[in-house]
């Protein structure tokens, strides 16, 4: 028994140590690790850089809380604008308190230009946006909405990737569009490119905010730092997370001066949001990703590994029925229980995660190369055969 509380269906693996793509269990095992902590470590394990930074921190300063300039803060903001389409950035510790603190945006923005009646959210369904009251409604997905009633209210809920519909859904109390440019815990599913553009032309047309959770499929997952640059447009509101820390917990929410002209002093706030120890490993995370070369090696691996899993559908259809995905967000469709080929996968000695549709979601470090790419393709091959010799 543990005191832990019973949330996570977890599997009876510890890890002790990692290293660069693997990790090794307390018995000793070595783990090719797909998973990524899902989408988090995107400079794999232990990476020296990252260690180095947060270890000089550490000696120096760990908190101060927002009450004061915070230098290495205002660093990261920057960068963050700089290669972004914002102009401003508040950091807090998740990717959900990031989409929250961007719906508090979009919805003060309005109220700031004389209409507060404007506070209501167009969503998409299978769409995942985090585990607060207001996230969970947001996504409107039953699974994490049952037994948290009443709702919280604000969110109508239209299909992914259908502008007709949505734009039957806008009224005067519409405030602004909250979609995944990919949709992770929804199955891997990629918005078509016209789809995104056409979003920014409604928000355009009906003067409503534009706001991307890019929590997963950013920080260059995709290839791109941002997913939605394949598109040629920008949000005027963005969360992120996840990779953003390379496994130090941190979120951010970043706007355009315009959008965020409702945030003046007192509007928001986090006591751990933007610490010196996550600001240094952030500013670490992108000293890497902005490396000359770095993203378009992401890019090259993922077409790689794209169609790596093309192949292997080709060979597996029964077990494996269909891949999908963009760069190292890749996602494959099972024939089986997908919770069981997970199972065979970790005892072949290859981690992933799954989500909805019965997809295995593979979510690499960004620093893996082709050979273990390779190294992953060969243990699902091992497993779809021997699936099919059971079969």
């Amino acid at each position: 028994m543990t005191a832990v509380m019973p949330t996570y269906a977890r599997a009876d693996l510890a890890f002790e140590r990692g290293e660069g793509p693997y990790l090794y269990s307390t018995d000793g095992r070595r783990f090719l690790d797909f998973c990524g902590g899902i989408a988090v470590d995107v400079l794999g394990h232990a990476h020296p850089h990252l260690v180095e930074c947060l270890r000089d921190q550490a000696g120096k300063l760990w908190h101060v809380s927002n009450l004061y300039r915070i230098p290495g803060q205002e660093k990261l903001a920057e960068r963050l604008a700089e290669t972004s389409f914002a102009d401003l950035v508040f950091f807090c510790n998740s990717g959900a308190e990031a989409v929250e603190g961007g719906l508090k945006l979009c919805r003060k923005y309005h109220s700031a230009n004389g209409n507060p009646e404007r506070w209501r959210m167009i969503a998409c369904s299978d769409s995942f946006h985090g585990r607060t009251l207001a996230t969970i409604a947001a996504a409107n997905n039953e699974k994490h909405t049952d037994g948290f009633g009443p709702q919280t209210e604000g969110f109508d809920t239209v299909p992914f990737g259908n502008l007709n519909v949505l734009r039957t859904a806008i009224t005067g109390e519409t405030a602004g569009i909250l979609v995944e440019p990919i949709q992770g815990e929804g199955g891997i599913h990629p918005a078509d490119m016209d789809y995104l553009r056409g979003l920014r032309q409604v928000a355009d047309e009906f003067g409503l905010l534009l706001f991307f959770d890019e929590v997963q499929c950013g920080i260059g997952r995709t290839g791109k730092l941002w997913a939605h640059e394949w598109a040629g447009i920008t949000p005027d509101v963005m969360a992120i997370a996840k990779g953003l820390g390379g496994g130090f917990p941190v979120g951010a929410f970043l706007a355009t001066s315009e959008a965020a002209k409702g945030m003046t002093a007192g509007t928001h706030g986090s006591t751990f949001g933007g610490n010196p120890l996550a600001m240094a490993v952030g500013n670490a995370v992108l000293d890497v990703l902005l490396e000359d070369g770095f993203l378009a090696h992401v890019e090259q691996t993922g077409r790689y590994l794209t169609d790596k899993l093309a192949d292997l559908v080709s060979r597996h259809g029964a077990v494996f029925t269909e891949a999908r995905g963009v760069g190292l967000m890749q996602g494959v469709v099972c024939g089986p229980d997908f919770g069981a080929i997970s199972n065979k996968l970790t005892d072949e000695g290859l981690l992933t995660v799954g989500a909805a549709g019965n997809v295995i979601r593979l979510l690499p470090p960004l620093t893996i190369e082709e050979s273990h790419v390779d190294e992953a393709v060969a243990i699902m091959d091992r497993v779809a055969a021997g699936w099919d010799g059971a079969a």
